[in-house]
């Protein structure tokens, strides 16, 4: 439960279960409780200056970034933003068919949301499942014709939306900075969970978000 503390009318507020991210606003939530224990602060890296202006710079692409590419995709191809990706990475496999473990993994979700959207765009015909036989509730999701239509019609809106809202207003040593940047980030998620099966996990290469579909010859 969050912490409360009582403002100058006698009623109780609650604190942010979060609680504060830079060092200065830390200290002068830590002066309106007297008494408060200083241990905790002490112990934490609180961010600087800089820290916290590129940390906060960041929010707006983890954000905002993935509502303005959900909100384009919807009014443009009636998917949400997940739903392409899921088209997508099927799209740039050989037979486009994926493992369902595998494809999580690739999208970066849990099976448990996976399932939901695969069974979403089953029932659009979009693509299908097949039980792999043998032990283990092993299943595969195929692009079907239909899908693989609907994501290359798709991908031209993606990419432009992708551009305008982030790569065209780039220099490309900030484009460097970001890719960087990108795989930095992943690497130190990655080193947080659990090992997982070379089956379900992405090449180190492989990319969480698509462009576009892979062609291939009719």
């Amino acid at each position: 439960m969050a912490r409360t503390a009582d403002d100058t009318n006698g009623r109780r507020r609650r604190r942010p279960r979060n609680g504060p991210t830079s060092e200065a606003t830390a200290r002068a939530d830590e002066g309106s409780d007297s008494g408060a224990s200083t241990g905790p602060v002490a112990e934490t890296r609180w961010l600087n200056g800089d820290e916290l202006a590129a940390w906060l710079a960041n929010s707006a692409i983890m954000i905002s970034l993935p509502a303005a590419l959900d909100a384009r995709m919807q009014r443009e191809a009636q998917l949400t933003f997940f739903e392409y990706m899921v088209l997508s990475v099927l799209s740039e496999q050989p037979d486009r068919t994926m493992q369902m473990s595998a494809l999580a993994a690739q999208t970066a979700a849990s099976l448990s949301r996976l399932s939901h959207v695969v069974g979403r765009l089953e029932k659009r015909e979009l693509l299908a499942r097949k039980r792999i036989p043998g032990s283990g509730r092993r299943t595969t999701a195929t692009l079907t014709e239909a899908g693989y239509d609907v994501v290359v019609a798709a991908a031209p809106g993606h990419v432009a939306a992708v551009r305008e809202y982030l790569i065209d207003d780039l220099e490309p040593h900030e484009l460097a900075a970001l890719r960087r940047i990108g795989a930095a980030v992943d690497a130190a998620i990655k080193r947080e969970q659990p090992d997982a099966s070379s089956a379900a996990s992405p090449s180190p290469e492989a990319p969480t978000i698509h462009s576009g579909p892979r062609r291939t010859a009719d």
